[in-house]
């Protein structure tokens, strides 16, 4: 019974492989896409509501071998529209001779093109206005626990050509990026983001690239003299405390570049306070992202 069971197998395998072979040496037709890029269209060119394919879809005759490379490997075509655009308004045709023309040269010399889905490609096509405006980001970003941001997020572009009607250009001066959530930032975010355009009007790109950079800050303390202005001339302030210590908050790989120095903690002297000042906190060092003082309120003897 094994020895049956083993033959009818190693039959139905032999059959396999001779139906397969015979399938793939066989002229038959099949139904392939074909993806479509489009080139050569000046910025300024709209186009009518349906626009251009992305794709078309023909019928091509050829062995089962070679139609098979068509599935595996999908063919695409570029078409030029420079030659289709034609004064500031008109129709996108490409033919259906030369649609045909540019399939056929991009299938195997073996394959024979039968019909294409549509047979041509037909848009309306029209001149928009156009308005260089600047790009801006609509963003919620949180860092992480011990964790800040390294300046503002940088983004890939700055400004960018719009198109559209006169009246709806006017109004516009920023366009914003579609709104951007994130948290609990720890790393370096690269991430592209979609810019939310108005109705009826269109950009050089429809996203821009955005790069968030954070990274652990630390404390740094100093002791520093307190300076003090506004004292009327022949008076002498003395400050108790003369010094207050101040803490400064710095990425870890800046830690270095801050100094006492880049600090100044003043008072102003004011006669309506009798007997106490307020520290005022000042930084040169972009570096330094929030300083505090202790104390922040001293007092102080005026002498004559």
């Amino acid at each position: 019974m094994k020895r049956d069971i083993l033959t009818f197998l190693l039959f139905l395998v032999l059959a396999a492989v001779i139906w397969y072979g015979h399938a793939m040496q066989s002229v038959r037709n099949t139904h392939v896409p074909v993806a479509i890029t489009y080139t050569g269209k000046p910025g300024n060119i709209g186009l009518g509501e349906e626009g251009l394919p992305e794709q078309v879809m023909i019928e091509v005759r050829d062995a089962g071998s070679r139609l098979n490379t068509y599935h595996r490997e999908p063919l695409h075509l570029t078409i030029d529209l420079r030659s289709y655009i034609h004064g500031e308004k008109g129709t996108i045709h490409v033919p259906s001779d030369a649609l045909r023309r540019s399939i056929s040269d991009i299938l195997q010399g073996t394959s024979r093109l039968i019909e294409t889905k549509p047979e041509e490609i037909r848009c309306p096509y029209f001149t928009e206005q156009e308005k260089n405006v600047v790009i801006a980001l609509a963003a919620e970003l949180t860092p992480a626990a011990e964790y800040q941001f390294v300046g503002a997020p940088i983004l890939s572009r700055s400004s960018m050509k719009i198109y559209g009607q006169d009246k709806t250009l006017a109004s516009i001066d920023t366009i914003y990026t579609e709104a951007l959530t994130l948290s609990e930032l720890t790393d370096t975010t690269d991430l592209r983001v979609a810019l939310a355009l108005p109705q009826s009007v269109r950009a050089e790109k429809d996203s821009i690239g955005v790069r968030i950079i954070t990274e652990r800050f630390t404390e740094k303390k100093f002791i520093i003299p307190i300076r003090v202005t506004g004292v009327p001339e022949g008076y002498h302030l003395r400050l108790f405390p003369s010094e207050v210590e101040v803490s400064v908050r710095v990425g870890m790989s800046h830690f270095a570049q801050v100094q006492a120095t880049d600090i100044k903690a003043l008072c102003t002297y004011s006669p309506e306070r009798a007997d106490k000042l307020d520290v005022e906190l000042r930084y040169s060092n972009p570096q330094i992202t929030s300083a505090w003082v202790y104390p922040a309120v001293v007092e102080y003897i005026l002498e004559q």
